[in-house]
């Protein structure tokens, strides 16, 4: 075989090898559903501080104080806007992602007119924190990503360090002296200490045969109900 020839055909055989590298496609990867009617799955990896998620971080704060009756959740949807899922307050259109400045959702919890605000005054306005957690999703790419807590540290807990959280994140927005559902409020220590006492609050949140809390949303995670046991066995420390 003369060199010509033997360059010919290999230069032949590279051909067929690209064509056929070319027909073959990867399988198809659909998105799937984590329940809250987003397109992208909890993957299970654990937490990392320096991310806001969705379901643990976001939706807490809008179940709390906008996804509730009279208010933006799917029985009112006041102004034709529901905020009790991701798929909901992303077809509301008033989350621009990467651009909180852009996005009616920052402007309204910002607001300093009384008629303008969001929640609407009786209301509590959402704290300093709440306002940076969703601004900093949003800075994130407001993205439907979530985790899973591998890290529960149940060896001190107390109401400053742990509990008060729980409770300002999944329940002050529908029990605060405002709107006190049930007639229960979880605004300070006493009210939820007093709550703990009565087996209201776990029974609650623990789907246990009480209306199940937080309403509209997924059981507590199982690191959060033990926080609040642990908090109650070890005597409710402040």
């Amino acid at each position: 075989m003369n060199t010509d020839h033997f360059t010919k055909t290999a230069l032949a055989l590279v051909g067929m090898l690209l064509i056929v590298a070319a027909c073959k496609h990867e399988p198809e990867i659909k998105p799937t559903s984590n329940g809250n009617g987003g397109g992208n799955p909890n993957n299970g990896e654990p937490c990392d501080t320096n991310v806001v998620y969705f379901n643990k971080d976001v939706l807490p704060i809008l179940n709390s104080n906008c996804a509730m009756t009279g208010c933006h959740d799917a029985g009112t949807a006041s102004e034709g806007i529901v905020l009790s899922s991701y798929s909901q307050l992303m077809n509301a259109a008033i989350v621009v992602p990467n651009n909180p400045g852009n996005s009616d959702l920052i402007d309204v919890i910002t607001e300093t007119r009384p008629d303008k605000v969001m929640p609407p005054p009786p209301r509590p306005k959402l704290t300093a924190a709440q306002v940076a957690l969703l601004t900093k999703w949003i800075n994130q790419g407001a993205k439907d990503v979530n985790c899973e807590n591998t890290d529960c540290d149940s060896s001190n807990v107390t109401y400053a360090n742990q509990i008060t959280s729980i409770m300002t994140g999944y329940c002050v927005g529908c029990h605060n002296n405002s709107s006190a559902g049930g007639n229960i409020l979880l605004t300070n220590y006493n009210e939820v200490k007093t709550a703990v006492q009565s087996k209201n609050l776990l029974c609650a949140v623990e789907h246990t045969g009480c209306s199940p809390m937080p309403k509209g949303m997924a059981k507590l995670d199982a690191c959060k109900i033990a926080l609040i046991k642990k908090w109650q066995k070890t005597g409710f420390n402040p």
